[in-house]
């Protein structure tokens, strides 16, 4: 055999053999990573839950929470004011959950047909008056939010927020000229953190969840505007299986700990 055939043979039988080799990786069974999911790069299943900005950091610990017992799943928040939620789910944003901060903005999405089940109270909430720390405007009670000296933020009366405390102020009597009108309570709270507003009116919860950089002025007015807080899984849920394990999580000890933690009530 001449040198000239034996290099092509040498070659043929190279190439045979990286082609049985490419043959079998394409063959072998696919690992799945540490998350559960494929390695080829295959999305994690992921429930996605529409919820009151109020409960952003208690969900956000309870979706960690979530992931840890469901490897290889993924929990996707969307937080805001209710009423824009329910605006959303009605005009087909797709969502598995739905967590309000009222059962009136609750009922205009059982209305319109977007939850599947009757909705569960699981926490409530009360109203209370966020100053920046140090209180430098002396507020010590809602009539002091009259003053037109103050620049007081309230929440826009169509989310829960706004209209529990367009109650209040109707059951007392008390008249405020707010500054302005926050699209939801999170964004009235910012405007105190960031020494923009004299006062907001938003909830006890997330006075707490300022970690100091905000004081809370309780009033007992706020006893007669207490925000009930529902959750139900939604009609056209992609990942209906995965829903009712959320909701299940909330409502668990493990649910009412985290809520009761963070400043709710829990029924």
């Amino acid at each position: 055999m001449g040198t000239a055939e034996a290099g092509r043979r040498t070659l043929a039988v190279a190439a045979g053999l990286l082609a049985a080799a490419l043959l079998g990786a394409a063959c072998a069974p696919v690992q799945e990573g540490a998350g559960g999911s494929a390695a080829t790069g295959e999305d994690t299943a992921a429930v996605t839950v529409f919820a009151a900005a109020s409960l952003t950091d208690v969900f956000e610990r309870l979706g960690t929470r979530f992931e840890e017992r469901h490897p290889g799943t993924e929990v996707r928040f969307n937080f805001a004011g209710s009423s824009e939620l329910v605006q959303q789910l009605t005009e087909g944003a797709p969502a598995d959950v739905f967590a309000a901060a009222s059962t009136a903005t609750m009922d205009q999405a059982v209305e319109a047909g977007a939850v599947a089940d009757e909705p569960e109270v699981f926490a409530r909430n009360t109203l209370e008056i966020a100053v920046p720390a140090g209180n430098p405007g002396g507020v010590g009670s809602l009539a002091d939010l009259a003053d037109p000296a103050l620049q007081v933020v309230l929440c826009a009366e169509q989310v829960p927020c706004g209209a529990a405390t367009r109650t209040v102020l109707a059951e007392t009597g008390v008249e405020i000229t707010p500054v302005d009108w926050a699209d939801d309570v999170r964004a009235a709270l910012t405007r105190v953190r960031l020494d923009e507003a004299d006062a907001a009116i938003v909830y006890r919860t997330d006075v707490l969840s300022a970690e100091g950089e905000v004081e809370g002025v309780p009033f007992e007015e706020a006893s007669t505007a207490v925000n009930d807080y529902p959750i139900a899984a939604l009609t056209e849920a992609p990942e209906p299986d995965l829903a009712a394990a959320f909701i299940e999580l909330v409502r668990s000890e493990t649910g009412t700990e985290a809520l009761a933690g963070a400043g709710f009530q829990v029924p």
